[in-house]
């Protein structure tokens, strides 16, 4: 049901996609549906959630084994892209719904999504500078966080551009602050 929907969601937007249709192409009776989602806004955060959990887990998975902070961060962002490769209309959906025609609950499983990646790369970060202070950990996720998702909207346009691509955008423009950072702890412990 889920992945029929994410595909309706996708195609039609959340305004314009009637539960009538995911119900016919599931095969099943549209009371089923609000059987187990309630709502139409219960089977998008239904969607966003399955989304969200596929995220966490392929970029956490994606980090595990790195030589290097850099290597670690690289596959990670790469992760990222690709996995926006593999959602890319839902993405692209996700990154557009607007707050006033979606209810409360979806948005707030969008931003919970958002946490979750800031608090992976806090505990990332945290393990290659385990000196630095927590407030700059934070800053540091959140501006990768950002960035990503900024740069998500421009690459799901553009067909031509790979995940390693646009991991390396990324990379040129964040790498060079945290590694500052891992030189200037190197460099007080010695």
């Amino acid at each position: 049901m889920m992945t029929i929907a994410e595909a309706v969601f996708s195609e039609r937007g959340y305004a314009a996609t009637s539960m009538d249709e995911i119900a016919d192409r599931v095969g099943v009776s549209k009371p089923m549906i609000y059987e187990y989602f309630g709502s139409k806004e219960g089977l998008l955060v239904a969607c966003i959630r399955q989304v969200r959990t596929e995220l966490r887990e392929r970029t956490a998975q994606s980090v595990i084994g790195a030589a290097s902070p850099e290597e670690a961060l690289r596959k990670g962002l790469q992760t990222f892209f690709r996995f926006t490769d593999d959602h890319r209309r839902s993405w692209e959906l996700l990154l557009r719904t607007e707050t006033a025609v979606v209810g409360a609950a979806a948005v707030a499983e969008i931003e919970t999504a958002r946490q979750e990646q800031i608090q992976l790369h806090i505990a990332l970060f945290s393990a290659y500078m385990p000196e630095t202070d927590q407030r700059s950990l934070e800053a540091a996720a959140e501006i990768l966080v950002g960035a990503c998702e900024r740069l998500s909207v421009w690459y799901v346009r553009h067909d031509d551009v790979t995940p390693e691509q646009a991991a390396e955008h990324i990379m040129r423009m964040t790498w060079f602050g945290l590694k500052g950072e891992l030189e200037r702890q190197h460099d007080h412990r010695q």
